[in-house]
């Protein structure tokens, strides 16, 4: 891409708003605030996101795992309980809430501001990405995959969690992507572009097929999120 490529621009303005919402961030995950939508889809994004985290409890993660785009480390804790944790984000403001978070529960990672795009530094047998193939652009999603694949040592795993498409999902606030670009606002009223592609669960496994990894299981809750684990050939 070139530097006036208008993908570029969005690529930076999601650094600048994701920096911009660390200290808003977990109201996502907790239903708080704007991101409330009553009792009885607020109960069910709860239930959602238990079975998101008992399937993640449940992937063979050991030995050396990476975290790409950890953001504020909301599923880091399950992953330092089980091997060496290195948490990648592009800014510094969600990784001091990452790592306080595996503090208050007696855990250890190492926080790295790193670009979830950094060619690999070490072969590892974990690699870990929370809510960032949305933000992948079609056309790059299996550059993507293949850098996942030069991640992993022998017998790794490479596992996500990541949203699909429910109205209820989101703050109220926002509105549905128009040409997979979305509109979000943060609570001082600030405004940014970011890249959110809803991949459907059969697209995943299509191109984790074509980058070259096996014993794919690509799968999904009630209906807020999907998730994925497969490991190299």
């Amino acid at each position: 891409m070139t530097p006036t490529d208008p993908s570029d621009a969005i690529d930076a303005e999601m650094v600048r708003y994701y920096a911009a919402r660390a200290d808003e961030y977990d109201d996502w995950y907790l239903r708080r605030g704007r991101y409330s939508h009553g009792p009885v889809d607020d109960a069910l994004w709860r239930s959602d996101l238990e079975a998101a985290a008992g399937w993640l409890d449940r992937c063979r993660f050991h030995g050396q795992i990476v975290e790409l785009a950890a953001g504020t480390g909301w599923w880091s804790p399950s992953l330092a309980s089980r091997g060496r944790l290195t948490l990648h984000d592009a800014t510094p403001e969600p990784l001091e809430k990452a790592r306080a978070r595996l503090t208050a529960a007696g855990l250890n990672g190492e926080c790295r501001v790193r670009d979830a795009w950094a060619e690999p530094d070490r072969a590892v047998d974990g690699l870990f990405a929370g809510f960032w193939i949305s933000h992948i652009d079609r056309e790059r999603l299996e550059d993507f995959l293949a850098l996942a694949l030069r991640w992993l040592a022998p017998g790794g795993v490479f596992a996500f969690i990541d949203s699909r498409r429910d109205a209820a999902s989101g703050a109220l606030d926002h509105r549905p992507p128009e040409g997979d670009v979305q509109v979000r606002r943060l609570d001082d009223g600030s405004s940014f572009r970011v890249r959110k592609i809803f991949y459907e669960p059969a697209e995943l496994e299509s191109a984790l097929q074509r980058a070259g990894f096996v014993e794919l299981e690509v799968v999904t809750t009630d209906r807020f999120f999907v998730m994925g684990s497969a490991r190299p050939a």
